[in-house]
């Protein structure tokens, strides 16, 4: 009897520690969100712009502090040099150099192309937060580029500004790097796949190097963007993220 009442005391002490050691959807989406940012980042990316009959690249660089700060500076080519994107918490500019103008993006602009991409100016700028804005439900797991991965649906809270009605995301569940994510509207329509790819160190943190969105209903068209450099955790001074600063970034 005692032999009995000790194995099931073991077998329920190992079930406790399953249920406590499992992680939520919610923990895996943060690590996979707290691995891209850190508490800053410095970056270079090259942008590359596919259609059916032509193709176009862009060269920015994107400096972000936590979840409230980014700014995007476009490098080249020529005609777009110069332009600029800012989010400061929940405000969003846009420098344009050949007006000479701030423009403050609403949020009914969020969801629009961001300089004729696959991507939206949500996206580039993260206006909305896959943690604040979204609840997280684990909903099994699939195998993708030779690597197991986390599938999480993530839903928008009724409160939320976000662009999407739901996005369902891929998680490498070893290394936490987002391998997948499908987007989708409010008629519950796919309408754009990123996936990432060419997974390698950057910054001292193994990461897609490349980022691609495809759009579903679009054949032939997609953006890719492609990380050339990447530093974490350097200091940025909060006034840096300022709307005058768009003007005068080197």
């Amino acid at each position: 009897m005692k032999t009995f009442k000790n194995t099931i005391l073991l077998l329920v002490s190992i079930f406790s520690l399953q249920l406590y050691s499992q992680e939520s959807a919610f923990d895996i989406v943060k690590k996979m969100d707290d691995k891209i940012k850190g508490k800053s980042t410095q970056a270079e990316i090259t942008v590359k712009i596919k259609r059916p009959k032509w193709d176009r690249e862009m060269s920015m660089k994107l400096w972000t502090k936590g979840a409230d700060y980014s700014m995007v500076f476009v490098t080249a080519p020529v005609k777009e040099k110069g332009n600029a994107f800012l989010k400061r918490k929940k405000e969003v500019w846009n420098w344009v150099p050949g007006i000479e103008k701030i423009i403050k993006l609403p949020p009914s602009m969020m969801s629009q192309s961001w300089m004729g991409t696959d991507f939206t100016n949500d996206d580039l700028v993260k206006h909305s937060s896959i943690l604040n804005d979204y609840t997280h439900i684990l909903s099994g797991e699939t195998t993708l580029a030779d690597r197991l991965c986390h599938k999480i649906i993530m839903t928008p809270k009724p409160d939320a500004a976000v662009v999407w009605s739901k996005v369902i995301v891929f998680i490498d569940k070893k290394d936490y790097i987002q391998m997948r994510a499908e987007y989708y509207n409010e008629d519950n329509e796919l309408v754009n796949v990123l996936t990432g790819s060419e997974i390698k160190m950057l910054g001292g943190k193994l990461l897609a190097s490349k980022i691609e969105m495809v759009p579903a209903d679009k054949k032939g068209n997609s953006t890719t963007l492609i990380y050339k450099s990447l530093v974490f955790d350097q200091e940025i001074n909060d006034s840096f993220f300022t709307p005058d600063k768009m003007k005068n970034i080197q």
